[in-house]
């Protein structure tokens, strides 16, 4: 089970004022799954500590975190149980125990190339395209974007990367074109197909790919204000920025999100009302979950890459999901995340 818990200058369940061009935030909070729906929580949560044991397994991201007692690290804390989980004793007694750190918001910059290419690696499934040349587009957009850091170590591996690329912007890119072959590859749906296109192509100055990945554990808390910083960003760049043309690209009329869902293996890929129900599918993340019930299309696509499962899942299989968000909805989606996590 996995135990979270952080210190702060903040008061929980209150919303903070963002400052202007913000480069740290910190939070309390107490990790849960969260999700809209009791089955999906249930499921979640059970399959959650397995998850999480494997993440940190293969990313070992949190090794550099200090442990001993009486470091002056009194926020996260990480508590692995010693449950049978298929892993050798060696790997068990690597991870029993507690790991305490605060967490802190950073501006993205290129030492995090390394990291944030670790949090994509999967990000079009086990496609072969240009991820190195897509994160550094991520890492050189400063002025909108954010990772997540262990505080006090800027220099550390980011357990979170969120920001949003105008796709128009940024069409010429190797990164960005296959990025787009990909998504028209996978798109099987006539009439959401002719859609993707408008967006990709006529459109595509008006869109931004909204990018959000992180450790599976990290603290749902952070959620909020994390989300709150990016809209805050874009909405400051349009003002902010130094050329007509670089405001103007942010003035962001829809959202495209690629995400990864479980679906029941006798489900279709189609966003119809029965998805709703709670056990058709199950959101991977609560902020996809908000975001698919605010968005105008979507469409999933069969996963090729390895994936972690647990028993818990062995009903579902893992799918990506391509969602667009009309830009206008951001507010009902920055009021109903902060809702659910607050609730939780």
């Amino acid at each position: 089970m996995i135990v979270c818990h952080i210190s702060s200058c903040d008061v929980l369940g209150t919303r903070p004022t963002m400052p202007r061009k913000p480069v740290k935030r910190y939070l309390s909070l107490i990790s849960q799954p969260v999700t809209f729906s009791q089955f999906s929580r249930s499921v979640t949560f059970l399959a959650s500590a397995y998850m999480n044991k494997r993440q940190m397994l293969n990313h070992k991201l949190l090794k550099s975190v200090p442990r001993s007692p009486g470091n002056g690290l009194t926020g996260h804390i990480l508590e692995e149980s010693s449950d049978s989980s298929g892993f050798s004793e060696e790997e068990e007694n690597e991870f029993v125990g507690v790991v305490q750190a605060d967490f802190a918001f950073f501006d993205p910059k290129s030492e995090d190339f390394h990291g944030v290419r670790i949090l994509l690696q999967t990000y079009l499934d086990n496609e072969k395209w240009d991820l190195s040349g897509f994160v550094d587009l991520i890492l050189e957009q400063t002025t909108v974007g954010t990772v997540v850091k262990v505080e006090d170590d800027e220099d550390g591996a980011p357990f979170s990367i969120i920001t949003a690329l105008n796709l128009g912007r940024y069409k010429e890119h190797k990164c960005i074109m296959e990025l787009r072959e990909f998504l028209l590859k996978v798109c099987l749906e006539k009439s959401v197909k002719d859609d993707l296109m408008l967006l990709l192509r006529d459109e595509a100055q008006n869109v931004g790919l909204l990018v959000s990945q992180r450790v599976v554990n990290l603290p749902l808390q952070l959620l909020p204000p994390l989300y709150d910083a990016l809209f805050d960003e874009v909405s400051w760049a349009t003002e902010d920025e130094p050329t007509e043309e670089l405001r103007k690209s942010f003035g962001f009329r829809h959202y495209l999100l690629i995400c990864k869902v479980y679906k029941q293996k006798n489900s279709d890929g189609k966003k119809r009302q029965s998805l709703h129900a709670d056990k058709e599918i199950i959101f991977v993340k609560p902020d996809d979950e908000v975001f698919y019930k605010l968005c105008l299309w979507s469409f999933s696509f069969p996963l090729h890459s390895k994936q972690v499962t647990s028993y818990e899942l062995k009903d579902y299989r893992p799918m990506g999901l391509v969602m667009t968000v009309e830009a206008d909805k951001v507010p009902i989606f920055r009021e109903k995340l902060h809702s659910l996590i607050d609730e939780s």
